[in-house]
Order: structure tokens, then C-alpha cells, then sequence
């Protein structure tokens, strides 16, 4: 089973304007939750799912390591995330949040899940679980690509 070149080109499209929209969305809430933009949200989130070292947390948001101190440096002067020497490795160290922290990304995510509830007031629980399936079997799918490729597993047919 084979995806078609336009239904292809139409998926990415299709993911772009998502992509955009949802830009948009997250930038017209931003205007009335100042304290903590979009990206530092979503370290947040990672960082809540367990304690992880920060070169871990990079790669898997898929930032360099800068960028990734930038953020941290933020939630950690907003009292939202603490650092602790790694006990497996005394040069890295482990990132964590904090209880503030934690009830921070709590109120977030239901600002966001009122915020799409209403959003999608027109939309079905079915509908709603139907796309959730169907975003998660694509990243999961784009994830796994990209891991191969990395790995030098996959290759891609060029024309010349």
C-alpha cells in the first residue's frame, strides 16, 4: 500500500495550513498569558512527562543545545524547573519541575483543552478521537522515518 504523489502533496499542504492555524491560535492566546511564550510551554511538557537530562530534552524537541539553555534558564528564574547532578553521570546533570512548575503546566494545558473544546464545540467525541488516531499514526509514522533515515536504513528514489 502506497501513498499517491497528489495525495502527498495534498498532506503536506494540509499540514502547513495546520501548521499556520495553529500559529495563530497559539499566538492570539498569547496576548493574554504573558508569562510563558509557546516553546517554553512545550519543554514544560516534556519535562513533566519525567526527569530527563537536557541533551536528551534536546534531541527529542529537536533544538540545539543553546536554544535549549535558553529555555531553561527561563523556567528555571520562574521557579519552574530545577536542575540536579545526574547520580548515573556526575557531569550532567537532570532536569525536573518544580510543584510550582508542575501546577503551571496543569493550568496550561487546561487553558488549552477549554480553549479546543470550544473550538470544536461543532465537532462529535468520535470525531474528535477519529483525528486524534489519525494525527498520532502520522507522527508516529514521520517519527519513525525520520529514526530510519538517520540510521541510514531508508533511501529515497531520486531523478535526475
Amino acid at each position: 500500500m502506497s501513498v499517491g504523489s497528489a495525495t502527498a502533496t495534498d498532506l503536506v499542504h494540509q499540514i502547513f495550513d495546520l501548521q499556520r492555524t495553529l500559529r495563530c491560535v497559539v499566538t492570539a492566546h498569547m496576548a493574554r498569558v504573558p508569562d510563558v511564550g509557546m516553546a517554553v510551554q512545550g519543554v514544560m511538557r516534556f519535562i513533566g512527562e519525567g526527569e530527563t537530562r537536557a541533551t536528551h530534552l534536546a534531541t527529542r524537541l529537536g533544538v540545539s543545545a543553546p536554544v535549549l539553555s535558553r529555555h531553561i534558564t527561563e523556567l528555571e528564574e520562574l521557579g519552574f524547573v530545577v536542575r540536579r547532578p545526574d547520580p548515573a553521570d556526575g557531569r550532567a546533570q537532570l532536569l525536573a519541575l518544580t510543584d510550582e512548575g508542575a501546577a503551571k503546566l496543569r493550568e496550561f494545558e487546561e487553558q488549552r483543552s477549554v480553549r479546543l473544546r470550544d473550538y470544536l464545540a461543532d465537532w462529535s467525541e468520535a470525531d474528535a478521537l477519529e483525528a486524534s488516531q489519525v494525527i498520532n499514526k502520522l507522527t508516529v509514522s514521520l517519527k519513525d522515518s525520520i529514526r530510519a533515515t538517520a540510521a541510514g536504513s531508508i533511501t529515497t528514489n531520486q531523478t535526475a
